[in-house]
């Protein structure tokens, strides 16, 4: 057990500290395309809280057809990791304070609206991402749509739209209809190309950013998280800069909060 663990050149140190949760991750074993045991859950977990945080709530895809989650389905899944974990005695990693999900605005998002079918982060916030390959056709209709049932939105991942560049007036329009930007913490390390890496910095230096999450999906990443603790320019970055992260439970709107 903890092959990984037993293996990996170096050790994490806490340089996401201030953050303190995570609020974006695919730890959920057999439910997307993230990990696909206990074993690798507690792994990637282990890692997290050595680079410095100590709550990860869990957010599986919810994308039809790849994933067609049902929300019943999470939540038993979820407590049934969390006994797990339990029973396996491990000490050092975070806490599981809850379970959300991250939503493909797909054909099928505007149903979710109408029927309020979703897993929110803290309790209020809907973690939404948007189709890799092409724009969101009605996409102003859709938020504004989630908005009038007074959910707080949080854009997963922007940096990583090709279509988007890190200064695009449409995401400054995003911005601006008071939508939340989470980054992800590889994409500053370079894990999926130096265009998002840029983009990423650059939000962030325009002040666009309130979150940055993990998007942990497996033992590779978490790897890639070790390395990104000792990155000097995203040491620097993190000292540099404030996120919301640890607001995700606090009972104001997040937008009331200054950075």
């Amino acid at each position: 057990m903890f092959e990984f663990l037993k293996h990996r050149p170096k050790s994490a140190i806490p340089t996401f500290a201030p953050l303190g949760t995570d609020i974006h991750c695919h730890l959920l074993p057999g439910v997307d395309d993230g990990s696909k045991s206990n074993e690798e859950s507690l792994a990637c977990l282990q890692v997290m809280r050595d680079a410095g945080f100590e709550n990860v709530i869990c957010t599986p895809h919810y994308q039809y057809p790849r994933f067609p989650n049902e929300e019943t389905d999470i939540l038993n899944r979820f407590d049934t990791l969390k006994i797990d974990i339990a029973a396996a005695k491990q000490k050092n990693i975070p806490n599981l304070t809850g379970v959300a999900g991250e939503y493909r605005v797909d054909t099928g998002f505007p149903a979710r609206i109408e029927n309020n079918r979703f897993l929110l982060v803290g309790g209020k916030y809907v973690l939404v991402e948007f189709s890799l390959h092409q724009q969101v056709i009605g996409l102003d209709q859709v938020m504004f749509d989630l908005q009038m049932k007074n959910y707080e939105i949080i854009l997963a991942h922007p940096e990583r739209y090709p279509y988007y560049s890190g200064t695009s007036s449409k995401l400054q329009h995003l911005k601006d209809m008071g939508i939340n930007f989470q980054v992800n913490i590889l994409s500053l390390s370079g894990f999926y190309g130096e265009s998002p890496k840029r983009k990423a910095f650059e939000m962030i230096e325009k002040g666009w950013v309130e979150f940055m999450g993990t998007d942990m999906h497996n033992t590779l990443y978490a790897q890639a998280l070790i390395d990104a603790t000792h990155d000097r320019k995203i040491i620097k970055l993190m000292e540099k800069h404030k996120f919301l992260n640890s607001h995700v439970n606090d009972p104001e709107p997040l937008k009331t909060k200054k950075l």
